[in-house]
């Protein structure tokens, strides 16, 4: 890996890094452009931006795909685009009551899986699970393939022996898992770059780097689950906070649930997570004898129009509303992006529901931020683990004209060729 000193020559490096990711950034949210229309999105001169076409091309990152005829004189523009096969990441998604392992590529397409629908064992167990699917997902690419693998993402709920009297689990489970650095133990064994984020912030990645971060910068990232999480999104970076907590919107205080089914708030107040999540919805449904037990029979409530599943969606869209108020108050973000675990018309109703609520809710002078449904469904901590790769690797970060890329173990792959 190159690393950077404080002379011109480190200023010139970091630049450099910098204008290479921009340049496949344009190209991502593009899908296809001329050397004169990345030349103005990125703001470069003819120059920089063929030494950097040649530099991308020749590390198989981007490829040439024909010809684009305007009309008019001149010779016709040759048209590029990212290679799908340019590079490779993996993503372990460790939730409290599932695991997931996938292959995605560079275009963010999933080339292979494993899927657990099970209570997250003990880290040692975990660890060997992982690190055989880790071994059978490789295998799947030839020689050459592996060359452009830019590493493992790891995604999961930070504190995970935390809220598991309101999440229903027992805490023998999980008392093992806040003391143990699992990213870290995966790269020692594997020896391959391991980069570690809550699944809130990772899920947020993948929405930045392959879903409506191909037109937006700056948004809220909100994940419904069996808890709720979130990411920050602004400048076209994720926003990670000292301690990995940034968007932990699921520890926001909000008032009691009015629902029978919603346990007693000792003290008169509550937390989001109480409210806002799969696991309240399920808890609901289970008071009215609904089976509840696992995402495809929640989806069924949902499907069959339930009135408990619309007496929770009123319950836990009246905590959301002044939540996100309140988020928008400090972040000032034009958009809010929800996804969830399940679907059936949960996200869309949400959504509307939430719609509504922000625009009663609003402050004087204030506009609510505009919705969108995100991306990626019950893959979204998944692919948000195996975009963490590709993000650090190839996204451009501010922080790459301000320090030493690579401080968070990052391995530069266009800056080692």
């Amino acid at each position: 890996m190159e690393r950077l000193g404080n002379g011109r020559g480190s200023n010139s490096a970091q630049l450099r890094r910098y204008n290479e990711r921009l340049v496949l950034q344009r190209l991502r949210r593009a899908g296809e452009a001329s050397k004169a229309d990345l030349a103005r999105a990125a703001d470069l001169t003819n120059t920089a931006i063929g030494a950097i076409i040649e530099k991308l091309v020749e590390l198989g990152l981007i490829e040439a795909v024909g010809k684009r005829h305007a009309g008019g004189r001149g010779q016709p523009a040759t048209m590029l685009r990212t290679k799908a096969d340019g590079a490779y990441g993996i993503g372990v998604r460790l939730d409290r009551r599932s695991m997931e392992t996938i292959l995605i590529d560079f275009g963010g397409r999933v080339l292979a899986r494993r899927d657990y629908d099970m209570v997250l064992p003990a880290p040692e167990e975990a660890l060997a699970i992982v690190l055989r699917d880790v071994d059978e997902l490789l295998a799947t690419l030839d020689p050459q393939a592996r060359t452009r693998f830019a590493g493992i993402g790891v995604a999961h709920p930070y504190n995970l022996g935390a809220w598991l009297g309101r999440l229903g689990l027992p805490p023998s489970t999980f008392e093992r898992w806040d003391s143990v650095d699992f990213p870290a133990r995966l790269e020692e064994e594997t020896g391959l770059p391991v980069f570690g984020e809550n699944d809130g912030s990772a899920a947020a990645i993948a929405e930045l780097f392959y879903g409506v971060g191909r037109e937006a910068d700056d948004f809220l990232y909100l994940f419904v689950g069996p808890a709720i999480g979130g990411g920050i999104v602004t400048g076209g970076d994720c926003l990670h906070g000292s301690h990995g907590n940034a968007a932990d919107v699921a520890v926001l205080p909000v008032a009691p649930s009015r629902l029978a089914s919603a346990p007693p708030a000792a003290d008169g107040r509550e937390l989001l997570i109480t409210r806002a999540s799969l696991n309240a919805l399920a808890r609901h449904l289970a008071l009215h004898g609904v089976p509840s037990a696992g995402g495809a029979a929640l989806e069924a409530a949902v499907r069959s129009g339930n009135p408990a599943v619309g007496e929770w969606l009123e319950d836990m869209v009246d905590a959301l509303s002044p939540a996100v108020w309140s988020a928008i108050a400090l972040l000032d973000v034009p958009l809010v992006v929800v996804d969830s675990d399940i679907d059936g018309g949960l996200v869309d109703a949400v959504l509307a529901r939430l719609a509504a609520a922000l625009e009663r809710d609003k402050p004087e002078a204030r506009r609510p931020p505009r919705l969108l449904h995100g991306s990626f469904g019950r893959n979204a901590g998944a692919i948000g683990a195996a975009s963490l790769p590709m993000f650090f690797n190839f996204s451009p970060r501010a922080s790459i004209l301000t320090r030493a890329d690579g401080e968070r173990g990052v391995r530069d792959l266009v800056a080692e060729a």
